[in-house]
């Protein structure tokens, strides 16, 4: 038979119920006939439960035969007698409970808990004892001091309180269990109270879930042109949410701190029906917003971390919403879906990237990117011509650390200096979650820049997010906002350039090294590109991926080499590594001065001068520098032109390097070859270099003259950039001092090649395209006005060395 509610289900249970005969008061006659074991396969004693330690007893001293029930509803107090036989088990299991509860472990077997009593034969007789006001005070009041007293602190309070020192322990142990039982019980009822909160608030969702209520109106909400389809993928995205939420507690409660899963700093309008309900990106749902009809890329798992951090995601509500969260929701879904866009054209390869003969280059098919990818920005401008690229590259720096320098606009432009001229981040939306760039998104604005007078600055403002999609793996993403922001007062016929979905995907390998593949894809407006780079810009190798990699691959094996302890085999300069630093510092901002002089970037304050005497391929600026320790006071005159020339870029390159040769072109030269007094390499190639040259002296009256040269060249181009220095200032910097004092005005040539059709005919297949550029100084009062004599001084300087370059080539007819 079973005792249903008789006992507590505390750690305890029955064990023995023997020797009591039953009479009819208690149960009917036959009901039992003998003992019987009751749950015999507990193993713990019947006495060391809570509640029946302190009260049942068999056979107690001075009883005479009793029913169950009245030894049950006796063991309390001992006053039922056995009038008890009517009453319902389960009443008198729960009745005695409470007794014993408000006995606060006050009563106790004599001689020992119920451990030892199972020990002892349990038939002997056991006298009861009850404790006295006295005592029970004394005890409680060291219950509450000290809950687990020592040997010494039991024998000292037995004796003064007249007990055995096992009576003492063993009502400590009692009134320990009695504290948890009820603690737990308290527990257990908060947990049922939250439990039917939660069925209740479930029960209204499903109410609401069936009656959408507008929040304007208070009326029943039309759903107008949704699908059934788009019905039950709100329902699934807001009980994505709720999981979420649940998900996002239970790790607050182990990690020991609440965590935030969509917290959003504007406030999202108050929901009154799970069809308005935000879309939350869940921790597990990775890009799932995005349309789902798209192919699945594999390569790169999705993380298990919301990718945008602590930003909330709503799908376009039914209700009109403001306008800043309009936009808001507009930005974040645009970013979702250039990021899916990127992610798939890093990894997918034919029919989307067709290769080419030579198997060195890619094209992209549009018609298969028109079918496989909509048009997130709205479609290609009437004029507009695209240009899509990708490429792929090991550089020397872990994807943790590229991913801050491409998140962090400084550093991002210092890594790309001869490809962007200026950028700013505008705007942060979301700065991502765990400490990490994982799910930041920041509006930014650039100025991107081809090294030419003829190639004006393309101006973009576009959206930047950054994903970790897989353990080692990051991807960030560009893509332009022009359109979406209502206050933007720009009309689209003013758009010169719109970066479509492009970025990079990078993933960590071994030593150190990233895996980069990079893809560019943008559209521009050809008209406003002179038609000698027009080939250029096409071929992708202006702008394109191809030069985004090697730039950043020579830039990273530059800072390699500078944090490095050795210095390279072939530099042989007995240069301290504090001047090394410096001189490198001081080429650095050199060469940023001279791109700064080519290109008219908003970021540097030049005048474009417009005289009928020079020729329209030269772009000759003005500006005045006051209080500028890097540069000498004055009026500066900057001059710059572009030429094609039917040699190879590198050939080009290794001449105008050449110490040896600058007498051909150099008018600092003397005359007379140079001489290279110091020399820091930047990389494995010997064209990266920092070199300190001097020039001979005609007469001995005349001091010699030092200049500080950087030569860059990679697989997208060249520079040489130079500039006199005074020797005084260069010792000061070659010894580890402070280089930005140090005042300098640049020139210098960029080459590049030229696309492959130079602007023409197929005698120019294979040429390079020279910009040549000159910073004079021609006045050192900065409040001077320039002369027109000093305008046709730098058109003749810049004259004159294009045609000593191209009589050194042989390149005239």
């Amino acid at each position: 038979m079973s005792f249903g509610g008789l006992f507590d289900g505390g750690s305890g249970g029955a064990r023995v119920v023997a020797d009591f005969p039953y009479g009819s008061s208690a149960m009917p006659a036959g009901a039992i006939s003998q003992p019987r074991l009751v749950s015999p396969s507990l193993s713990k004693p019947l006495l060391s439960s809570p509640g029946l330690s302190l009260a049942l007893q068999t056979n107690m001293e001075g009883q005479g035969d009793r029913s169950l029930a009245s030894i049950v509803g006796g063991a309390g107090g001992g006053g039922h007698g056995g009038g008890g036989g009517g009453r319902d088990l389960d009443a008198v299991g729960t009745h005695r409970e409470d007794e014993n509860e408000s006995k606060s472990g006050s009563e106790n077997l004599e001689g020992g808990s119920g451990d030892d009593i199972d020990q002892e034969n349990p038939r002997k007789k056991k006298r009861y004892h009850r404790h006295t006001p006295q005592q029970i005070q004394e005890l409680e009041a060291l219950f509450k001091e000290c809950p687990h007293p020592d040997e010494k602190q039991r024998l000292e309070l037995s004796k003064r309180l007249n007990l055995e020192s096992r009576q003492v322990k063993f009502w400590f142990q009692n009134r320990r269990t009695q504290m948890k039982t009820q603690m737990e019980r308290h527990e257990n009822t908060i947990l049922k109270q939250e439990n039917d909160k939660l069925r209740a608030e479930n029960m209204s969702i499903r109410e609401a879930m069936r009656n959408p209520i507008c929040s304007n109106c208070g009326g029943a909400a039309v759903l107008g042109e949704i699908s059934l389809e788009e019905q039950h993928l709100r329902i699934e995205n807001a009980r994505l949410k709720d999981e979420l939420d649940r998900v996002c507690a239970l790790a607050g409660k182990f990690l020991g701190k609440p965590i935030s899963a969509l917290a959003n700093p504007l406030p999202l309008p108050i929901l009154n029906s799970s069809l308005e309900l935000a879309v939350g990106t869940t921790a597990f749902a990775g890009l799932g917003s995005v349309p789902m009809n798209l192919p699945v890329v594999t390569d790169f798992p999705t993380g298990a971390s919301s990718p945008l951090g602590s930003v909330i995601t709503p799908v376009r509500p039914i209700c009109s919403m403001g306008g800043v969260e309009r936009e808001r929701t507009m930005l974040l879904e645009l970013a979702l879906a250039a990021m899916d866009e990127l992610v798939k054209m890093a990894q997918m390869d034919e029919p989307l990237w067709v290769p080419s003969l030579e198997g060195v280059k890619e094209t992209l098919d549009d018609e298969e990117y028109e079918r496989i990818f909509p048009r997130c920005i709205g479609m290609k401008p009437v004029g507009f011509v695209s240009e899509a690229t990708r490429e792929t590259g090991l550089v020397i720096i872990n994807s943790s650390a590229l991913v801050e320098t491409l998140m962090d606009a400084a550093r991002w432009a210092d890594m790309f200096p001869c490809m962007i001229a200026r950028s700013t981040t505008t705007e942060v939306i979301s700065s991502g979650m765990g400490g990490t760039r994982n799910g930041t998104l920041q509006l930014m604005y650039a100025e991107l820049q081809v090294l030419s007078p003829l190639v004006s600055v393309r101006e973009v403002n576009f959206l930047r997010f950054c994903k970790q999609i897989a353990e080692g793996a990051w991807a960030v993403v560009d893509v332009s906002i022009d359109g979406i922001r209502e206050n933007s007062s720009a009309p689209t016929a003013n758009i010169k350039c719109r970066r479509l979905p492009s970025g990079c995907v990078v993933q960590d390998m071994p030593n150190g090294y990233s895996k980069v593949t990079w893809v560019e894809h943008a559209e521009y407006d050809e008209a406003a590109v002179h038609p000698l780079y027009r080939p250029l810009l096409r071929s992708g190798l202006g702008l394109g991926a191809r030069r985004w990699v090697a730039t950043l691959q020579r830039q990273c094996e530059c800072l390699a080499i500078l944090m490095s302890s050795s210095l390279p085999t072939r530099d042989h300069t007995p240069i301290t590594a504090s001047g090394r630093r410096s001189m490198l510092k001081l080429a650095q901002r050199m060469t940023d001065n001279f791109c700064a002089g080519v290109c008219a970037s908003s970021a540097h304050k030049w005048s474009k001068l417009s005289l009928g005497n020079i020729g329209e391929d030269v772009r000759v600026m003005t500006r005045q520098s006051v209080d500028d320790p890097g540069e000498p006071p004055g009026v500066v005159l900057s001059a710059a032109t572009s030429v094609w020339l039917p040699v190879s870029p590198m050939r080009l390159f290794d001449f105008l390097r050449d110490e040896r040769l600058r007498s051909e072109w150099d008018i600092l030269s003397n005359g007379g070859p140079m001489q290279e007094m110091a020399h820091i390499a930047k990389g494995q190639d010997h064209g990266n270099a920092v070199s300190l040259l001097r020039a001979s002296a005609v007469s001995a009256n005349q001091s010699s003259m030092l200049i500080l040269q950087e030569t860059c060249t990679d697989a997208s181009g060249s520079m040489v950039v130079y500039a006199p220095v005074d020797i005084p200032a260069m010792h000061v910097v070659m010894n580890g001092g402070d280089s930005a004092y140090v005042a300098l005005l640049p020139s210098g040539f960029a080459i590049l090649p030229d696309g492959g059709g130079g602007g023409g005919g197929p005698q120019k297949v294979g040429g390079s395209l020279l910009t040549v550029a000159f910073q004079i100084l021609v006045n050192s009062q900065p409040t001077a006005k320039l002369s027109v004599e000093s305008v046709e001084t730098v058109n003749n300087l810049i004259s004159c060395t294009v045609q000593k370059i191209k009589a050194a080539l042989h390149c005239e007819p």
